[in-house]
């Protein structure tokens, strides 16, 4: 289908000014394009496809060789200078989320071993893109082990395969270009980092934009051909500009003065290494070079700033995610305010107190809006909530006289005062689910039976081979079957034997008797026999599969408590930093995170789950705390929201966190709901203090058949936790 022209996009100028750099000037290093869904991101990254110069190669060559510079490392090669070559298109290459490893770097070509009995590799899509542009939509939902490969990959120039026996190195350059939706969460930070620009897109606000865009739109699905031929003369007089940039980037000049501007605009806004220099004075080159000047000028740098900054500033992953223009500005404006060649700027431009000062009255700063809840106000938790914790007067579990009996009291606390801040995070302990899962998200929790990680085995494979063979044991079973020269024998019987053939650690069997999982070992001498002979008589039930054990992403549900006793010697600000901490571990672990909260009569599911760990960030901060304690109503709300969630998603296992002292003094006893959660792996944060204690969060935790760990124990220890229930 005749693609959608890059001339006919309404809007999104720094969109398309950030994708024609990098064609002027691959260098830059790609563009990552932030924006909620409907924006027309992939159309724009598509119709790019169609500017790109095209490229020489020799001819023949799988991994697209220069001719002028041919690869000496080429697997199809050694290519001399001057090979027969030809011309063709710059490919765009599209990286599916759901790819596989193999799929992305190569791998045994498998056809032919056992058609002929020789190694031969099978490029990736890596190779694919090489001297073109690779486009991953939806980046920030690619699986760790993928982005690793991106990584390497995009920092070497090169994709090295280490797999199936093959080992091949080959140059791989290409143009990276990914797009996103910020609600789906952040892919990593050494991946954006890796991004040498990164453009935030919305829809347009005004409506005749609107209604220009839905027009062209309207007419282009009309007919696609007659479309771009109205543009025509513009996509050709764009693809031109492009070439003749590309010519000229190499004469630009980059003045000392200017240089020293780069520097200082990232030294004023604050970025990390020295990889933002680099980008934004490759950038400021392709800008003057796209603008026909042979000199970058101060206005270049600002344009590159404003592209290739502002997300290398973000020091915390769980810092809100966005561009930080006022920042920004200042920094270009006190660079300009320290070059002696410009005038000064006006006085007060810039230089007010921060915002986040000791006397700026914000937040941290003491003032009148900064109490937290023991500061005596109408919601701080009343002059009760400083009041001995241990205190058991009443029939228990009720909670002590920190949580008045009044209705007046109680809608006082409900109603909520300011919020109390999380301190610095910390290393929590490593809480994970010991028995292994089914490994359907990767990440880096729990252990489970994956796509990637070490090599335990074989089984023959139910369906559908996934992924690549395991070649020894496919090997192992011809043998075994007698094709291959071996002798037919029955197989081991028992849980492990050993015999010619090796050990044999079956976990099940599959009609017929045939072993559904088998380690490793092959005998030397049935491998020695076959490699001598053609592989043709091996026959697709010889075929096994690898058995990989590494690790998966869980939904981790937080459950806190929000009641007026949390709030008592300002303890919500410790019980927020415990979770703020166990997000960050979320974060890094690539989980799937949600949170509910109980006080007075109900309890709320703030976030829903979401991969999207600032969202989780931002509620957290802003939770109150005030009125009675309904236990129970935060397990049923968690045992819905779970259920719910096995029915969206059966592979994904929960990880259920109660933050709670266990008193509940509104609803039944939290032990009558603890059925509900049965068969979730679970641990309850004992938030208890003080010198009399009633344990009731172990109560609580006994009835769930949950670990229990003290808040202050936390960070006691950074070694991992399992947990003995599995979901």
């Amino acid at each position: 289908m005749t693609p959608y022209p890059f001339s006919a996009v309404v809007g999104l100028d720094d969109l398309r000014l950030a994708l024609l750099l990098t064609a002027v000037s691959p260098a830059v290093g790609g563009v990552l394009v932030r924006g909620e869904k409907g924006t027309a991101k992939s159309t724009v990254v598509r119709a790019l496809a169609t500017l790109l110069p095209e490229v020489d190669v020799v001819r023949g060559c799988r991994f697209a060789c220069d001719p002028a510079a041919p690869d000496p490392g080429c697997p199809d090669g050694p290519h001399e200078q001057g090979s027969p070559h030809g011309h063709r298109p710059a490919t765009l290459v599209e990286l599916p989320v759901g790819a596989t490893e193999d799929r992305v770097v190569g791998t045994l070509d498998i056809q032919r071993a056992l058609a002929d009995g020789v190694k031969a590799y099978e490029p990736g899509l890596l190779a694919a893109a090489h001297r073109g542009a690779l486009y991953v939509d939806e980046v920030n939902l690619l699986p760790d082990h993928l982005v690793d490969l991106l990584l390497d990959a995009a920092a070497m120039g090169r994709a090295h395969v280490e797999r199936d026996g093959v080992s091949v190195k080959h140059a791989a350059r290409f143009l990276l270009v990914g797009t996103m939706n910020p609600e789906e969460g952040e892919p990593r930070p050494q991946l954006v980092d890796r991004f040498g620009l990164v453009v935030t897109v919305a829809a347009p606000r005004d409506a005749k934009l609107r209604a220009e865009v839905v027009r062209r739109r309207l007419a282009y699905e009309a007919g696609p051909e007659a479309f771009a031929a109205r543009f025509a003369a513009d996509e050709k007089d764009l693809a031109q500009r492009i070439l003749t940039a590309r010519a000229a980037v190499p004469a630009v000049q980059l003045p000392d003065a200017e240089l020293d501007r780069i520097a200082r605009v990232c030294l004023a806004y604050g970025v990390d290494g020295m990889r933002a220099d680099i980008v934004v004075a490759r950038c400021a080159v392709a800008l003057a070079a796209w603008h026909g000047r042979d000199r970058v000028t101060a206005e270049d740098i600002r344009d590159a700033a404003r592209l290739a900054l502002p997300h290398r500033r973000r020091k915390d992953p769980l810092d809100p995610p966005g561009t930080d223009e006022e920042r920004l500005e200042e920094a270009l404006d006190q660079a300009a305010q320290d070059d002696p060649d410009d005038d000064p700027p006006p006085p007060g431009d810039g230089d007010g107190p921060d915002p986040g000062g000791p006397d700026s009255g914000g937040p941290g700063s003491g003032g009148p809006d900064s109490r937290g809840p023991d500061s005596g106000g109408p919601d701080s938790g009343g002059p009760d909530s400083g009041g001995p914790e241990g205190d058991a007067s009443g029939p228990a579990p009720q909670d002590s006289a920190a949580e008045p009996e009044g209705p007046a009291d109680e809608q006082r606390k409900v109603s909520g005062g300011a919020a109390a801040q999380p301190g610095a995070a910390y290393r929590p302990r490593t809480l994970r689910i010991s028995a292994r899962g089914e490994g359907g998200h990767a990440g880096r929790r729990s252990p489970a039976f994956a796509r990637r990680g070490r090599v335990v085995g074989s089984r023959v494979p139910r369906g559908k081979l996934a992924g690549a063979p395991h070649l020894p044991a496919t090997l192992r079973a011809a043998i075994h079957r007698g094709a291959l020269g071996g002798s037919a024998t029955t197989p081991p019987a028992g849980p492990a034997a050993r015999d010619g053939r090796g050990w044999h650690a079956p976990l099940g069997l599959e009609p017929g008797g045939r072993t559904d999982f088998e380690s490793d070992a092959v005998p030397a001498a049935g491998v020695r026999a076959a490699a001598g002979r053609r592989m043709g008589v091996v026959q697709p039930r010889d075929l096994r599969e690898a058995v990989h054990v590494g690790r998966e992403a869980n939904l981790v549900l937080f459950v806190v408590d929000a009641s007026g006793s949390m709030a008592a010697r300002k303890r919500m600000t410790v019980v927020k930093t415990a979770v703020l901490s166990l997000l960050r571990d979320a974060y890094q672990r690539r989980d799937r995170i949600g949170m509910i909260t109980f006080r007075g009569s109900t309890a709320d599911q703030v976030l829903p789950p979401t991969s999207s760990h600032e969202v989780g960030v931002l509620r957290l901060a802003g939770l109150r705390t005030g009125g009675r304690t309904p236990l129970a109503a935060g397990l049923r709300a968690a045992a819905a929201t779970i259920a719910t969630e096995r029915r969206r998603d059966p592979r994904r296992r929960p990880l259920l966190i109660v933050v709670t002292d266990g008193r509940a003094t509104s609803g039944p006893d939290p032990v009558l709901v603890a059925p509900a959660l049965a068969g979730v792996a679970a641990v309850v944060v004992d938030c208890e203090a003080g010198p009399i204690r009633l344990g009731l969060a172990r109560r609580l935790a006994a009835a769930l058949g949950a670990d229990v760990m003290p808040l202050d124990a936390l960070a006691a220890n950074p070694t991992s936790t399992p947990l003995g229930r599995a979901a």
